[in-house]
């Protein structure tokens, strides 16, 4: 099992880094379709697409040490669970998002699975 988690983590952890350098570079008027966005919101969302950043490096150090770094797994996996339960809010009261929108929303509603895999590791 430590195999399939270390993989499904890696692979998942280039979703963040492809947004972050996306975010970062191309600012919040790629996510508009190109159209204007105003400073603040370009300035708070390159600043948010480095969270993204953080979350990529942080799952790589946390794969280096998969058993004994359940606890800030179990962390990250709850921020992500969080923005899946906002998205979910979003999509209630606004309507759906695009195709990738919502299935991020259902990866990071899902992302609970990989704390419970995680914690099978010490048991097996």
């Amino acid at each position: 099992m430590k195999r399939a988690l270390t993989i499904i983590l890696a692979v998942l952890s280039l979703i963040p880094l492809y947004f972050a350098v996306l975010g970062i570079w191309g600012g919040a008027s790629l996510a508009n379709s190109g159209g204007p966005v105003t400073n603040g919101l370009d300035n708070q969302y390159r600043y948010l697409s480095a969270y993204y950043l953080s979350l990529f490096f942080l799952i790589w150090w946390i794969l280096k040490d998969l058993e004994n770094r359940g606890a800030v797994l179990r962390i990250l996996i709850l921020a992500i669970f969080l923005g899946g339960l906002a998205r979910l809010y979003s999509y209630i009261t606004m309507g759906p998002a695009t195709i990738l929108e919502t299935g991020g929303m259902l990866l990071e509603l899902g992302a609970p699975v990989l704390a419970w895999m995680q914690s099978r590791l010490k048991s097996a």
